[in-house]
């Protein structure tokens, strides 16, 4: 359904270039919007109207006209002003808000197949069908942003969004649940991953200047056809979970770099459980003191080099020393050794997702 502002602004841009008022009306009489100095309309004249035949009439030296939704009654507009021009004047506003009707029908009909095929409600028949009729490409290289804000949706953050891309006809922006905004972009051949990642980039800054909101953005890979465009869709929710899981200091996740990660959000619990039972027995890593965990990140960070992460630390050699062999009677592993360094990472990953999906 078309707004009362679109219908408001419309009808006043009307008054400006004509002089005449208008009123737009339910089929009760009811008013929905009108010029500044229009009458409010008469309910039994427009109840009578709509009972009539005709498509428009002059009722007390208004004219009133009938506007449709396809072959459905819709609104009642009538037109007020002196001069013979008025009834030309107001056929002219009928035709303007039937056809604004349509494009926000259309509209509304785009984002509700792209929901449905970002949510796998379509036959695939149906969405080839449905994407030729709504004039959707079908064969075009896509990529889809989901946007996560902190809190519940806020309305800013979308029109944000709209902001920047809504004006792109190929572009589309919706919604599917109460706290993601979903952005399905259409990509030219010379457009690659920088272009996508840069795209990200001016989401979450827009967003972090405009409307103080902090975001995470996940996209996942471009695809080729609609059909995969779900793909994207399934990519991009695992991209999110997996980059708060695994990489919380990070504000954009993309599919293709989430790395081991994207491998352990798959495993099921009891795995990950029997796992971190052979390894860790029952001292888990997250039971470790802020310093010896403090001690193992920035071991991990300095690629198991220990002077550089000694300097980091501001301690000496020896101490740092002296913690990693701590470390390794109170687990078996020696992360100075490759072998033992992956195993402890993975665990601790490990234990970063199961402590996420309790949560969930």
């Amino acid at each position: 359904m078309i707004s009362s502002q679109v219908l408001q602004t419309t009808i006043d841009e009307l008054h400006q270039i004509t002089r005449l008022h208008f009123v737009i009306s339910d089929l009760d009489g009811n008013k929905i919007v009108k010029t500044e100095g229009a009458p409010e309309p008469t309910l039994i004249a427009v109840i009578q109207f709509v009972a009539s035949p005709a498509d428009s009439q002059v009722v007390s030296g208004s004219h009133y006209f009938k506007i449709y939704d396809e072959k459905e009654l819709e609104y009642i507009l009538i037109c007020e002003g002196p001069g013979e021009d008025a009834y030309t004047i107001g056929r002219i506003a009928v035709s303007q808000i039937q056809n604004l009707i349509l494009a926000y029908k259309e509209r509304y009909d785009r984002n509700n197949f792209i929901q449905n095929l970002i949510l796998d409600n379509l036959l695939l028949v149906d969405v080839y069908s449905r994407a030729k009729k709504l004039h959707i490409e079908t064969e075009v290289r896509r990529i889809v942003y989901l946007i996560e804000t902190a809190e519940e949706k806020d309305r800013t953050a979308i029109e944000i969004v709209k902001g920047l891309y809504g004006s792109r006809q190929k572009d589309f922006i919706t919604e599917v649940d109460e706290k993601n905004i979903i952005l399905v972009q259409e990509l030219k051949e010379d457009e690659d991953y920088d272009y996508v990642e840069h795209t990200a980039q001016t989401l979450r800054d827009m967003l972090n200047a405009e409307a103080m909101l902090k975001v995470h953005i996940a996209y996942g890979t471009i695809v080729n056809e609609i059909r995969q465009v779900s793909r994207s869709y399934k990519e991009a929710k695992m991209a999110l979970d997996v980059g708060k899981i695994f990489y919380a200091e990070k504000t954009i996740s993309a599919y293709n770099t989430l790395g081991i990660g994207r491998l352990i959000y798959q495993l099921p619990i009891p795995l990950c459980q029997m796992f971190m039972r052979e390894v860790f027995a029952d001292r888990l890593p997250d039971a470790f003191d802020e310093e010896t965990l403090t001690t193992i990140n920035k071991f991990f960070e300095n690629n198991l080099n220990v002077s550089e992460t000694a300097r980091q630390l501001y301690i000496h050699r020896n101490t740092l020393v002296y913690r990693l062999e701590k470390l390794e009677k109170s687990t078996g592993l020696d992360i100075r050794a490759f072998d033992d360094a992956l195993t402890f990472k993975i665990a601790m990953m490990v234990v970063s997702y199961m402590k996420y999906m309790e949560q969930q």
